[in-house]
């Protein structure tokens, strides 16, 4: 008897779901299914997760297929259960490819062709269904974003828009998609909700766009280049009853919201001060460092620190100036410290891609502060220091992965409840980040060192 294994989360459980359990059962004459517990859902990361345990159980076995179901409750359980379980075959999802390898010291693994796109009618009447997703560009982050897509349950990335033929066929076959189109009205054709990945200056016609169809938009930091056109899109998302926020990872993440929460408290007294770092070293002909492509250190990192500001500190800003070290030949900064006024507290945000600074974020109070190592934007940990060192607290936190299933979590949340905002990263506050932004590059109280 050949006896076969896999495992998954089935969480409201698609056609998808049932492809791959009749092909792993074609592979044998018993099937095993692993579906994964709460608190290992919770312990990897996978986020959105809608049915409990028992309803998950439930469809799998309502499907006829499954010969036994057990529970998958820990890491490393998969090389136990083969053994205790005389299994032949450990079948998985082909968008897993490769992950899995290590168990062919054990069994035969096989890697089944995953279903593309997920559109079972019975599944869009059940519940809030599966959001269809589409990715508009194709460059590194959007590449990080596939994979972090699959621990955010509710969700699947259909299909990618982009201008680039042979850069969007290897995206689409890369990640197993449904579709690849040059044209952005069969892509909106073919979607719920948008991911927005590509140069920053595209940003605003592809929201516009996007809005405008009654399609729900994610966007990539920075949102848009101008607060005008922030106010514009965040009216017009709210006229066409559509979810647009501004995909700032670090806001959205559970280290940093207890962090804000915890610093805002009273533990450390008043905050009268915060200081936010955030630099990367890069070179060659990137994005980053071109002019045309709206490059340099505050397009491209001030997002982070000023979000960690405006969350502490507010948006009543008396002022804000800037120092910052220039390249004439690509025209844009290498290094930019920004200084900002409150009435009765200061700030600084320190963003750099040609000068290497220390990672941190210190926030001073009236009776302690609250420092957070670097990286601080992927918050896991932050100490809370005193006078007396024996009364510090350390807390630590989980960061799953790139953060971006964070973002991705809190919009499909979003979506689904019927709420256009959350407190994680309001509309003001994200129009607040891009004022800043806007008057950097507009050189308004810009000195060069």
């Amino acid at each position: 008897m050949k006896r076969i294994i896999t495992y998954g989360t089935f969480d409201l459980f698609h056609e998808g779901h049932l492809n791959l359990l009749k092909r792993a059962k074609d592979l044998g004459d018993y099937l095993l299914v692993g579906v994964t517990s709460e608190s290992y859902d919770n312990s990897r990361g996978k986020l959105n997760v809608q049915d409990n345990l028992m309803k998950r159980i439930d469809n799998v076995l309502a499907t006829g297929l499954v010969d036994e179901v057990i529970i998958e409750e820990y890491e490393g359980q998969k090389i136990n259960d083969i053994l205790k379980y005389n299994i032949n075959i450990f079948a998985i999802g082909s968008d897993w490819f490769g992950k899995f390898d290590y168990l062919k010291e054990y069994c035969e693994v096989v890697y089944l062709e995953r279903t593309k796109g997920v559109s079972s009618t019975y599944l869009r009447e059940k519940n809030n269904g599966i959001l269809k997703l589409g990715v508009v560009g194709y460059g590194r982050i959007a590449n990080r974003f596939i994979p972090e897509a699959k621990f955010v349950s509710g969700v699947n990335v259909e299909g990618v828009f982009g201008p680039n033929k042979e850069s969007l066929i290897n995206f689409y076959e890369n990640h197993q998609l449904m579709f690849w189109t040059l044209d952005y009205e069969e892509f909106l054709n073919r979607v719920d909700a948008v991911y927005i990945a590509s140069p920053h200056q595209t940003h605003y016609e592809y929201i516009k766009h996007a809005i405008q169809r009654k399609k729900h938009v994610l966007c990539e930091k920075p949102m848009v280049l101008f607060e005008e056109q922030a106010r514009e899109l965040y009216e017009l998302a709210q006229k066409n009853n559509c979810v647009l926020i501004e995909a700032i990872k670090t806001g959205y993440s559970p280290g940093f919201n207890r962090l804000i929460s915890t610093a805002k408290s009273g533990l450390i007294g008043k905050i009268k001060s915060v200081d936010a770092t955030f630099t990367k070293l890069v070179s060659g002909q990137l994005r980053e460092l071109n002019k045309e492509s709206a490059g340099g250190s505050v397009n491209e990192l001030a997002s982070y620190p000023l979000l960690a500001i405006i969350k502490l500190l507010g948006e009543k800003i008396e002022s804000v100036n800037y120092y910052t070290h220039y390249d004439q030949q690509k025209e844009v900064d290498l290094f930019t410290q920004i200084n900002i006024k409150y009435k009765n507290a200061i700030a600084t945000a320190k963003v750099g891609l040609g000068v290497k600074s220390e990672g941190d974020l210190v926030i001073s109070g009236t009776k302690g502060y609250i420092y957070v190592p670097a990286p601080w934007w992927k918050t896991e940990y932050f100490e809370i220091r005193y006078e007396k060192s024996s009364e510090n607290k350390k807390i630590y936190y989980k960061f799953d992965g790139e953060g971006l299933r964070y973002e991705l979590s809190e919009f499909v949340k979003l979506i689904n409840s019927n709420h256009k905002e959350t407190y994680k990263l309001l509309s003001s506050e994200s129009i607040s980040i891009i004022r800043i932004i806007e008057q950097f590059s507009l050189g308004k109280n810009v000195q060069r060192i």
